[in-house]
């Protein structure tokens, strides 16, 4: 699972107690103190990093990068706030574009992340994007979304190789729904299904970590 949790450990520091239990089933987690590393270190977060880090698991650092809008330098600045601060070993690129038109941007950003000391790159598109953006991410998310659209969406092969690992992320999931299983049905070998619906889902977590219900 990639996990992304985007609530404060001294808020919900039981939730962020079940991931770090959670680690050897986790790919990575996505660490966002403020949506993304904020102006100033959060010492909470820095330590859960560590702890993580501890465990194996990839800690992510969440950029917002406005579909190809927002400055490259900014983004970069906010890679390198994670990593010094935090000390992530990857980046989870937010809202990221889809189209060919936006690909020399998100080249020279991938190249700029690798030199900032990015190992792990995910994109999350939210649908599928153009194959060559493959070239670009470790991870694609190709389908973020409603559990109800997610069981009835048609399959769709992704057409970019098999180096890049696909993503599906989806909420509103119920209890007992086997995410995964679709998921894995659907080519994509890392997902995350919570339970929170709204404006908010991603301050829940997936129900098999046992704190399922938590925010949303």
């Amino acid at each position: 699972m990639l996990v992304p949790y985007y609530e404060h450990p001294s808020v919900r520091p039981a939730e962020w107690e079940a991931i770090v239990a959670a680690a050897p089933r986790l790919y990575g987690v996505v660490l966002n103190p403020a949506s993304g590393p904020g102006e100033h270190p959060d010492p909470a977060f820095a330590e859960i990093a560590q702890r993580l880090r501890a465990a194996d698991v990839r800690v992510l650092g969440y950029v917002d990068t406005a579909y190809g809008r927002r400055p490259r330098t900014e983004v970069v600045a906010d890679l390198t706030r994670h990593r010094d601060w935090y000390g992530t070993n990857g980046a989870f690129l937010d809202q990221v574009a889809t189209g060919l038109g936006e690909f020399g941007y998100y080249q020279q950003l991938a190249t700029a992340a690798w030199g900032v000391g990015c190992e792990t790159l995910t994109f999350n598109h939210g649908v599928a994007p153009h194959p060559a953006y493959g070239r670009l991410a470790d991870v694609l998310v190709t389908f973020e979304g409603t559990w109800e659209t997610y069981r009835s969406l048609r399959p769709d092969p992704w057409p970019g190789g098999t180096r890049t690992r696909l993503c599906h992320l989806v909420y509103g999931v119920p209890a007992g729904a086997r995410v995964g299983e679709l998921a894995h049905a659907r080519g994509a070998t890392v997902h995350c299904g919570v339970p929170g619906t709204g404006a908010h889902p991603w301050g829940t977590l997936p129900h098999v970590l046992g704190l399922g219900l938590g925010r949303g």
